[in-house]
């Protein structure tokens, strides 16, 4: 199982540090988003920028529906099922999808490491505030796939 982190806020007033953890993980944006598997060096990265992103354990549904509405070449063309196939040898996009909520957006050659998304509908929560409190921030779990579709 891997974990899918969203960008919410801004990096102005950063620590050089966070940002940098920011730009390892691809997140150089507000509302950009990428899957990492759960290994305690990805734990660790994403304890210092907790308060800059969301996560949580990412499904392979919502994997595969974001590959196919955002998920763009590392040349910026649209995903394609030609380039499922060149992409680490997947048949399909469900394939392709399973293989990255376990490992990771990283090391599939051919697609870029990260997914553009729009403003959540509805708006987001606080976005000064933890999951816990009513915000936005932090660890949400299972609730990363529903923020995520509101994001698509």
């Amino acid at each position: 199982m891997g974990w899918m982190i969203v960008r919410v806020r801004g990096s102005i007033h950063a620590r050089h540090d966070i940002v940098e953890t920011l730009r390892v993980l691809h997140l150089t944006r507000a509302n950009h988003a990428t899957v990492v598997p759960e290994r305690p060096e990805f734990k660790g990265m994403i304890t210092r920028i907790q308060g800059y992103v969301t996560w949580g354990e990412a499904d392979a549904k919502t994997v595969g529906l974001l590959l196919e509405h955002r998920g763009v070449t590392e040349t910026g063309a649209s995903l394609t099922p030609e380039h499922v196939s060149e992409a680490g040898g997947a048949k399909d996009l469900p394939e392709l999808a399973a293989r990255i909520t376990k490992d990771g957006l990283q090391p599939v050659p051919g697609l870029r490491p990260l997914f553009r998304l729009t403003p959540p509908k509805g708006g987001w929560r606080s976005t000064k505030k933890p999951f816990t409190r009513g915000g936005a921030l932090g660890y949400r779990g299972k609730a990363i796939n529903d923020l995520v579709l509101r994001m698509v």
